[in-house]
């Protein structure tokens, strides 16, 4: 029997808990023709419930829809050539007729596309290779807006945008969107001052643009009962205290408690009980398994930025860093040294921002913190 707590992509709906809510508000939503921002931390599962509200029967039977991530994009180069690769991925399998329009609108990119030996498309751009995005990003466009199905497009961590070098990116694709009336978007964020300011502010482009969802973490009730649940379909049981005592360790974040659940699942055999002082061995296992990792990124860190870290996680939720009685308790250096290691940090996603605190972004590696006696 497969481990019914996925951690790494969207399983279907049998692995999907609860957001019933939130999954009828988005897909009204959609089908309204309403553009939305879903906003929430990272690892709350913004991307699950959007692959969820794909699945339906009705959308899937109705809509191309594409998820588009774009966590690791620099610049509107590569943002043209993740938006055009999930548009071919998506188009690929749903034969010649789906993805030959596409192709024959791309035609700056067409010596590009390769395919293989049964005549299937591949889209062989990789990032930074396009050399005039603006002209790629007009096609595309022009691609969802002439589909033979209306499209729903999902961009994950739309926050990035605001990285890249060039400042008309914002409002060029705000352009884009509100003359693309056979698709709508969903821009998905997990930095919530940055997203919240770029919807909400009277001075940015997507100012009034969307419906804003701000999605919150799963009632521990709910979430108990899904766990309890799988476990029993195997013949194994859960206490329930288990699921509270990692609620409350991981601030009730459903990426964290699933990873661990996951241990716990595999080593609970049939007929026994997982218990609370299981918990520790589970997340032992886990640091044991990504130690190096941490060892690395920590180790790879400027000094400054290595120093602010640790006086951040040391506090678990730290504010006025840049204040003198910070600065002194931690031993840290200047203001500015402060301020321009805060930045570094933050630009890595080391470190995040919420209401005025800063925390380290990856509870793990707090966890590996302690573990190794550095906090």
């Amino acid at each position: 029997m497969r481990n019914p707590f996925v951690t790494n992509s969207y399983a279907g709906a049998e692995y999907f808990c609860d957001r019933v809510q939130e999954t009828t508000s988005l897909r009204e939503l959609l089908l309204n023709e309403n553009n939305v921002a879903l906003i929430s931390p990272r690892r709350l599962g913004k991307t699950d419930l959007i692959w969820h509200v794909f699945d339906d029967d009705e959308i899937r039977s109705n809509y191309y829809c594409f998820v588009v991530d774009i966590y690791a994009t620099k610049n509107l180069s590569d943002f043209v050539s993740m938006l055009g690769k999930s548009v071919m991925n998506e188009l690929r399998p749903k034969g010649k007729r789906a993805w030959e329009k596409f192709i024959s609108v791309v035609s700056s990119l067409r010596s590009e596309i390769s395919f293989d030996m049964n005549g299937v498309p591949t889209w062989s751009v990789g990032l930074r290779a396009i050399s005039n995005p603006s002209v790629t990003l007009d096609e595309i466009f022009t691609y969802l807006n002439q589909a033979d199905k209306p499209c729903l497009v999902a961009i994950d961590e739309f926050q990035q945008i605001t990285r890249y070098n060039d400042d008309t990116v914002e409002a060029t694709i705000r352009t884009y969107v509100q003359r693309c009336t056979n698709a709508h978007f969903i821009f998905s964020g997990s930095q919530r001052h940055i997203m919240n300011e770029m919807f909400t502010s009277p001075s940015r482009p997507f100012y009034q643009a969307v419906s804003i969802m701000n999605l919150q973490p799963l009632d521990l009730e709910v979430y108990t009962n899904f766990c309890i649940g799988k476990f029993e379909q195997a013949g194994k049981h859960l206490d329930p205290d288990v699921v509270s005592t990692l609620y409350q360790r991981f601030n009730s974040v459903t990426s964290y408690m699933h990873r661990i659940l996951n241990v716990l699942y595999s080593k609970t055999s049939e007929g026994e009980t997982c218990t609370v002082p299981m918990v520790d061995d589970a997340i032992g296992f886990i640091l044991s398994m990504s130690s190096d990792t941490y060892e690395s990124l920590y180790y790879q860190m400027p000094e400054k930025q290595r120093m602010l870290f640790l006086a951040i996680a040391k506090e678990g939720k730290a504010t006025m860093v840049t204040s003198g009685r910070f600065i002194n308790k931690h031993r840290l250096n200047s203001a500015s040294s402060v301020s321009s290691a805060l930045k570094g940090l933050l630009e890595k996603d080391f470190i995040t921002m919420d209401k005025n605190a800063y925390s380290v972004y990856d509870q793990f590696f707090s966890l590996w913190l302690a573990f190794k006696g550095l906090i």
